[in-house]
């Protein structure tokens, strides 16, 4: 019998079920919040535009948005353009480290998922 063509997915499980990806985002929201509150203290008003919604969307997204908020954060250290060139060193690089390591968390989950 079939289901009429109707796909079936696997339900996605809530946020607080992975709780390494949790951990890991909510660290990596921490290190946003110094580095937008250096970018307002210097002015820098486009790097505080960029980074302004990532530590809110760090803490609250689901599974499904959050892999795109952390490309979001890792795009920040472009090769032409990165926030390293206007932020000093002690908040852009525990904040790159935090992103990797939840990027790292996502691509193990999407893996233990798949297999």
């Amino acid at each position: 019998m079939t289901d009429g063509g109707a796909q079936r997915t696997a339900p996605l499980s809530a946020r607080h079920e992975r709780p390494a990806i949790d951990e890991a985002a909510l660290l990596a929201a921490r290190h946003a919040d110094r580095l937008v509150a250096e970018a307002r203290a210097q002015g820098l008003t486009r790097w505080s535009s960029y980074l302004d919604p990532l530590p809110d969307r760090l803490r609250d997204d689901e599974l499904a948005a959050l892999r795109a908020t952390a490309l979001r954060c890792r795009a920040a250290y472009g090769v032409k353009d990165s926030v390293r060139d206007a932020l000093p060193p002690e908040l852009t690089e525990p904040f790159l480290d935090s992103i990797d390591r939840l990027l790292r968390e996502l691509n193990r989950d999407l893996h233990r998922a798949r297999g």
